[in-house]
C-alpha cells in the first residue's frame, strides 16, 4: 500500500488536511479569526474562489467573484498579531507574493466579526499605505 503524501499547508502551519484543509475541503468552521484569516490565505493560494466568497461578510463582500486567477504566486504568510474582541477580532499578517518576475509584500490589518458562530472576513487597512 502506497503512502499518502502529506503537503504542507500553505499557511505555514501543519499539513494541508490538518490546518486549513478542513475548513476549505470538509467544511468545519474556524474558531478563530486567525484559523478564517490563514485558511483565506491558503483559499488564494489554491485559487478557491468559492472558499472566499462564502467566507467574505455580506456587508463588504464584492459583487464580482473572487477568482484568485490573477497570475499571483503566494510565498509565504507571517502572522503578526491576533486581537480577539469578542465577536470582532483583527489579524494584523505579511504576505509574500510573486507577480510579473517580483516579489511584493502585502500588510494588512483585517477585520472580522462572528454571527451565529462563523467568522467573516470584512475589510483590511494596510498600516505602510498610512504613513
Amino acid at each position: 500500500m502506497a503512502k499518502k503524501e502529506v503537503q504542507p499547508c500553505p499557511c505555514g502551519g501543519a499539513a494541508y488536511e490538518r490546518c486549513c484543509g478542513r475548513f476549505i475541503d470538509r467544511g468545519e468552521i474556524p474558531g478563530t479569526a486567525e484559523q478564517l484569516m490563514r485558511s483565506r490565505y491558503t483559499a488564494y493560494a489554491l485559487r478557491c474562489a468559492s472558499y472566499l466568497t462564502a467566507t467574505w461578510h455580506t456587508s463588504t463582500r464584492p459583487a464580482e467573484p473572487v477568482t484568485g486567477d490573477d497570475g499571483i504566486k503566494w510565498l509565504g504568510l507571517e502572522v503578526k498579531k491576533h486581537v480577539p474582541a469578542g465577536d470582532e477580532a483583527t489579524v494584523e499578517f505579511v504576505a509574500r507574493y510573486k507577480t510579473g518576475g517580483r516579489a511584493h509584500r502585502l500588510h494588512e490589518v483585517s477585520r472580522f466579526v462572528r454571527e451565529d458562530g462563523k467568522w467573516f472576513y470584512v475589510d483590511g487597512s494596510f498600516p505602510e499605505r498610512q504613513q
